[in-house]
């Protein structure tokens, strides 16, 4: 068992866009759910949005890199504003079914062949990387250390990728401590008594769904700039890892969900290399390569219930401000 390389790849995807744009994800699930209260389980259609939304305005539209993630971004707070204004009324079991449809609703279209022309139906969209690797300041070459050693496209996608991070924390820092994230905290706990005090819960629970939408965005827009936008990926599953991610660091917080999905995807790069190397050295002999990687999900699935079972409030999280359904 070559453990170098099992320890290598598993370090190397601290750095990775997928990470990041998971992490991004997750925070924009912690405005909706860890702070607002709003059982959102359609965060894979925020992604799907923005990261199409960036593809198909170069690709279609021949727009500028810059241009077209804004226009990503603008079409996920729409999507948000079209989603919350005939669901925020509903309880929180009846939010969670509505929001896991629409976001199977969105990939659907994205998957139809009526708009093959723009989105490339089943095969996805691909080869918009001109802009955004033109306008890349890195000279030419490949720098790092360790398993951390990339070529200059591919430190431009981690810098970017992690000012765009570092941009979200701040802005949901900054606001939770305000006294729009504290009538936030406060819907979350006990609406009506916020009610009573005059606040419009309504539109603070829009507003953080925008908000919440628009950050999730931009987690799907940086885990397509390297690769390619496949309707696949925006899947039910997505939704789940990025809520494993979000409990595992913790709901109510602003550096849980960064933790959440860098222990998330630590974890799961190190399982499809050390299972299909146990299967290799003859370890789990009942077991092929495939279901071996396959097994790496199961696991997933295993811890995210233990989580909500045994340590919903995750590692940075408080349990007194957990509320979870409503």
């Amino acid at each position: 068992m070559d453990w170098i390389q099992i320890f290598s790849n598993t370090a190397s995807s601290i750095l990775s866009p997928a990470t990041i744009g998971y992490a991004l994800a997750a925070l924009g699930l912690a405005v909706h759910f860890g702070y607002a209260g709003l059982l959102n389980m359609g965060i894979a259609g925020f992604m799907a949005i923005g990261a199409y939304g960036y593809a198909i305005s170069i690709l279609s539209f021949d727009l500028p890199w810059w241009l077209a993630a804004i226009i990503g971004l603008t079409a996920a707070s729409i999507f948000a504003l079209v989603l919350g204004v005939p669901t925020l009324r509903l309880r929180g079991d009846y939010l969670a079914i509505v929001t896991i449809a629409a976001a199977e609703v969105v990939r659907l279209l994205f998957l139809t062949t009526a708009f093959d022309e723009f989105t490339g139906s089943a095969d996805g969209l691909s080869g918009y990387h001109a802009s955004f690797r033109a306008s890349n300041p890195i000279p030419e070459g490949t720098y790092g250390f360790g398993p951390w050693v990339y070529n200059a496209n591919d430190w431009w996608v981690r810098i970017l990728g992690l000012i765009t991070l570092a941009i979200a924390v701040l802005v949901v820092w900054s606001l939770m401590r305000s006294p729009w994230g504290r009538v936030l905290k406060g819907i979350r706990e006990d609406e009506d008594a916020v009610r009573a005090l005059g606040k419009n819960a309504f539109a603070y629970k829009l507003q953080a769904l925008v908000l919440g939408g628009v950050i999730a965005a931009a987690g799907g827009i940086i885990y397509a700039l390297p690769s390619a936008v496949s309707p696949g990926v925006y899947v039910t599953s997505l939704t789940f890892f990025v809520w494993t991610a979000l409990l595992l660091g913790g709901a109510a917080t602003v550096f849980g969900p960064l933790l959440g999905s860098l222990i998330f995807w630590v974890l799961q790069t190190f399982l499809s290399n050390f299972l299909p190397a146990l299967v290799s050295a003859g370890v789990l002999p009942f077991m092929s390569q495939i279901q071996a990687g396959t097994l790496r999900f199961i696991l997933v699935g295993v811890a995210l219930m233990l989580l909500v079972i045994f340590m919903p409030q995750g590692i940075l999280g408080n349990k007194k401000e957990l509320t979870f359904v409503k």
